[in-house]
């Protein structure tokens, strides 16, 4: 059996049966005024963390989710495009799609301004999008393109990049880990659909979404996720894995290669009002602004002694040199 079969079974019986440990996050259930999510879907919350985020969700968007869990996240789009088909959901499992559809009536009950009409579903697999070209403004998936091999990860996020509007956006949230994995765990089809030996470092994973075109990426966060530990999975070493939620953007490629935001910030101490490097990007004193890792390494470069570079926090929020 093939590791998508493997995962396709363990959604299938999550489905039918929710199991509230399957994923866990330390991100907050965003609840926002007026939105009631109902327990079922918190239930059958498998994520590992968020991709709502209110600064990618004005002027009613078009969006995409794929992977439609419990349809919590779908709900929650749904606050902020609230019309006919406003969201769209892909699923691969019958089971999942049909359990959502169950969720949504209840949602319909607890909150008066909700719809199911504005969430059409759709059977369909990641690989291979029942979706138009360029017909969406953002495109969401939630801990399951880290399951995916190498191969099947580019077509997949060939597919989200197909369908987004220029300038559109990719919002992903997975599992990264910055230790080598053993060939023993990145086999174990199991443990690849539990979304825990498919996790790969953060570098490669800008990598996969800047090969296939994405002009800027946006580290917004890093947490905790998991351990593999000696005693219950096939390694000599603790393992240590972390959630990331990553926005990437359907923009030109600059000539100098993509603007990737880590949460570095720049910072101007001099005796002058500003510094301009005469590039696009100005700092005034003592006031921090945010740069990309490219902009991080130019300035850094210049070997001056009044401004202060950070380090990345892995948090970013928007604005800066770009």
């Amino acid at each position: 059996m093939s590791y998508l079969n493997a995962t396709n079974d363990l959604y299938k019986n999550a489905a039918l049966t929710p199991d509230v440990g399957l994923c866990c996050t330390t991100t907050p259930i965003w609840k926002f005024p007026g939105l009631e999510i109902p327990k079922i879907m918190q239930e059958m919350n498998y994520g590992c963390g968020s991709t709502i985020s209110a600064q990618d969700l004005i002027n009613n968007p078009k969006i995409l989710y794929v992977g439609v869990g419990g349809g919590m996240e779908l709900l929650q789009f749904s606050y902020f495009s609230r019309q006919k088909a406003g969201v769209i959901g892909v699923d691969v499992v019958d089971e999942m799609l049909e359990a959502s559809r169950k969720n949504f009536l209840i949602a319909e009950q607890e909150n008066e301004w909700f719809k199911s009409e504005f969430v059409e579903l759709r059977k369909g697999d990641a690989l291979n999008l029942p979706i138009e070209n360029e017909s969406i403004d953002v495109a969401a998936q939630n801990c399951l393109f880290n399951i995916f091999k190498a191969e099947d990860l580019k077509k997949a996020l060939q597919e989200m990049y197909r369908v987004l509007k220029p300038h559109g956006r990719l919002v992903m949230s997975d599992p990264t880990c910055e230790q080598e994995m053993n060939e023993t765990l990145r086999n174990d089809d199991h443990l690849r659909a539990l979304c825990l030996s498919g996790s790969i470092p953060i570098a490669d994973y800008i990598k996969a979404l800047t090969d296939v075109g994405f002009g800027t990426i946006e580290i917004r966060g890093r947490r905790p996720y998991r351990i593999l530990d000696t005693e219950n999975y096939p390694t000599d070493e603790l393992i240590y894995i972390e959630s990331i939620e990553v926005c990437a953007i359907k923009d030109p490629m600059p000539a100098d290669g993509p603007c990737v935001f880590t949460g570095k910030a720049a910072i101007y101490f001099g005796k002058e009002d500003y510094f301009d490097d005469d590039k696009g990007h100005v700092l005034m004193k003592n006031q921090p602004l945010a740069i990309c890792d490219k902009t991080a390494t130019a300035i850094a470069s210049l070997n001056r002694s009044d401004i202060f570079i950070s380090e990345s926090t892995y948090h970013y929020n928007g604005g800066g040199c770009c």
